[in-house]
């Protein structure tokens, strides 16, 4: 330890007296713990991520008359937010996909009558191509938000 300084924790000097390095140690820490510029880097970005979902999420609530009024621009400032809207519903999608794998999968490892209908009818739906589901898939989110964007 260098002799004429203090480690924090340790009694004061001799004098009694504590300098400002000291006191600063002591109320925030060790300098590894203290934050630095990518901490306050990252905080941006999560903070930037948590308004954008919050943003997307309320566009995709409004009715679908909304999109009649203001037609898809092809303006390159419009792309944010068609890409936001586009990541949205691929996560959501992914969403739904996780829950009806477990789900599934659950029922498939656990009911032998089940397993024996759930497994073929998972293997031959795996080899019909995904042009083949779009039309119930897209009709399947149409009423599952009517007359919301999220849905179209």
């Amino acid at each position: 330890m260098p002799s004429g300084r203090n480690q924090p924790g340790s009694a004061p000097p001799e004098g009694g007296f504590m300098t400002f390095r000291d006191v600063r140690s002591a109320v925030w820490g060790p300098v590894s713990l203290r934050p630095n510029f990518w901490d306050l880097a990252a905080l941006l970005l999560l903070v930037g991520a948590m308004v954008l979902v919050v943003y997307g999420g309320e566009q995709t609530t409004v009715p679908l008359s909304e999109l009649e009024r203001t037609p898809v621009s092809l303006d390159p400032a419009n792309l944010p937010y068609y890409a936001l809207r586009t990541t949205m519903r691929m996560l959501l999608a992914i969403v739904c996909s996780t829950v009806f794998t477990f789900i599934y999968a659950t029922v498939a490892a656990k009911s032998r009558r089940a397993e024996m209908v759930l497994i073929p009818m998972l293997d031959i739906l795996q080899s019909v191509p995904i042009l083949g589901f779009l039309t119930f898939t897209v009709v399947f989110f149409m009423n599952l938000f009517p007359g919301r964007v999220l849905g179209a």
